[in-house]
């Protein structure tokens, strides 16, 4: 596996006006030759010039967040990451590699869920290049690489956790975003190490039922929803009549046998579990 090797080039700066002033000077010795006849001079200076001229094309810029892929007849020399005009050999081939931190939005897939229910997914994936070389050399496109491997890594992640879920050990796509996101960042990290590339956050974007089962899907949430509710309220009503029941026993308020209990709980339960409001009876006659 090829690493990352920074390599220290002069300024440019320097380069380019002593290349300049060495161009001028054999202009100006050019001309002189022409003038005085001298056929030596003529003909040393006229072959200085295209040299002079591939020298200069070891001039080149490094702009910030970004690096060039230094080559010498496709060996790998080393990576100057060292913003500003600088200068290497001439022969080397410059390959800009940009190392901004850029972004990518996979495509909506339909996948299976871990209990078989089709479901639509894409994430949003923040990466930028960490080593110049391995995302030079060791895939052919290191972008697209990038695209095909992130959609692979959700598609992957969506098959082994359910949608939802109303187990509080288990883990689910829709109520554990933060645990899936931190999921879903280690799985493209490590498919994506090879290539020289650095995840920063990896967040789903989109995620819901497919279209045909999505209307299926709501009732039955809805239902869950009703059930969970309804259990806490019903707890609550238990609660409530045991403690009434104990303080009239208590503080001797009214004495119940087992028939006038049981009446009570169930006015009680009527009372406080319904889901409109009740109309009260006034009883007239005795107990």
């Amino acid at each position: 596996m090829i690493e990352e090797r920074i390599r220290r080039v002069p300024s440019g700066v320097l380069a380019l006006m002593i290349l300049v002033l060495l161009l001028a000077l054999d202009v100006y010795i050019l001309i002189r030759g022409i003038i005085d006849g001298t056929l030596w001079m003529i003909l040393v200076t006229s072959l200085l010039i295209p040299v002079i001229l591939i020298l200069m094309g070891g001039l080149f810029t490094v702009a910030p967040n970004e690096a060039r892929v230094l080559q010498l007849f496709g060996s790998y020399v080393g990576t100057v990451r060292d913003t500003g005009l600088r200068y290497a050999n001439p022969l080397y081939s410059k390959r800009r590699i940009s190392v901004r931190v850029r972004n990518f939005e996979t495509e909506r897939s339909k996948v299976n869920d871990t209990d078989g229910n089709p479901i639509e997914i894409a994430a949003v994936v923040v990466w930028k290049v960490a080593d110049t070389a391995e995302a030079s050399f060791e895939v052919d496109d290191y972008v697209n690489f990038v695209h095909v491997q992130s959609e692979s890594a959700v598609r992957n992640l969506a098959t082994r956790y359910p949608y939802d879920t109303q187990e509080e050990c288990q883990i689910s796509l829709r109520g554990d975003t933060e645990e899936i996101a931190d999921q879903l960042k280690t799985e493209i990290q490590g498919r994506l190490g090879k290539a020289g590339v650095e995840v920063l956050e990896s967040r789903i974007t989109h995620l819901a039922y497919a279209p045909e089962i999505a209307s299926a899907m709501l009732q039955r949430q809805q239902a869950g929803a009703i059930i969970a509710a309804r259990s806490q309220i019903v707890e609550g009503a238990v609660s409530m009549v045991e403690m009434a029941l104990e303080g009239l026993s208590t503080r001797g308020i009214v004495d119940l046998d087992e028939e006038r209990k049981a009446a009570m709980v169930s006015n009680l339960l009527v009372v406080l579990c319904g889901d409109k409001a009740t109309q009260p009876v006034l009883n007239t006659d005795t107990l």
